[in-house]
């Protein structure tokens, strides 16, 4: 059954196995969550929730958002997300998702926004070797040759120069459920997980845990 949350990333630290073994985990505060909209096959074409995550005061949200939770009745929520269920018969508006729908030793998926770096040039954004670094070469770290001259005349699409890099939709596959503090309402995941601290995040069920 497939199922998700809205987090926030803490940060990264480091915990022991049982085996005295180290493991780098991604720290995350996993809702609480408030259902904020149920999405039918009827009404939508498809099964989903959408959840409301993080207290924000109401002048600070417009009117179509404002409306939006006063048709549910709720507190208005800073961040909205929407996770597509395949069973969604014993979910109600108002209803509150915390960190416990995750067990340690599941799999998940994680999404976020990768941290955003600016205009960078070939070396830095798609791994490019540099030329020669004596004062003759003239030739240091620009991308290179643009492609054919008279025919056709004009760069391929996809040739990689320089340009924005970050700042897009990451996906992490396949990470490690280690342990979640029900106290705390934190998830700790194995490994890293897109954005700086503070990112909104998230997780849902990994799609290929069997494969």
């Amino acid at each position: 059954m497939n199922k998700g949350i809205i987090g926030k990333k803490i940060g990264m630290t480091q915990i022991f196995d049982e085996n005295g073994l180290v493991i780098p985990v991604t720290v995350i505060e996993a809702g609480p969550c408030t259902v904020a909209q149920i999405k039918t096959i009827e009404t939508d074409g498809y099964n989903a929730i959408q959840l409301g995550f993080g207290e924000v005061k109401a002048k600070k949200i417009n009117k179509p958002e404002m409306g939006h939770f006063a048709k549910s009745k709720l507190d208005a929520k800073k961040h909205l997300r929407e996770f597509r269920l395949d069973d969604i018969s014993n979910i109600k508006v108002g209803d509150e998702i915390k960190a416990d729908i995750f067990q340690a030793g599941e799999k998940v998926d994680i999404q976020g926004t990768s941290k955003g770096k600016g205009f960078q040039g070939v070396i830095k954004r798609h791994g490019q070797h540099r030329g020669p670094m004596g004062h003759g070469s003239m030739y240091h770290r620009r991308p290179g040759s643009m492609g054919p001259t008279s025919t056709p005349g004009r760069v391929f699409k996809g040739k990689k120069l320089p340009g924005h890099m970050g700042n897009v939709t990451v996906t992490i596959q396949n990470l490690d459920v280690i342990r979640v503090d029900m106290d705390k309402n934190v998830i700790l995941v194995k490994g890293s997980v897109p954005g700086c601290k503070g990112a909104i995040l998230k997780i849902k069920t990994a799609v290929k845990a069997n494969v």
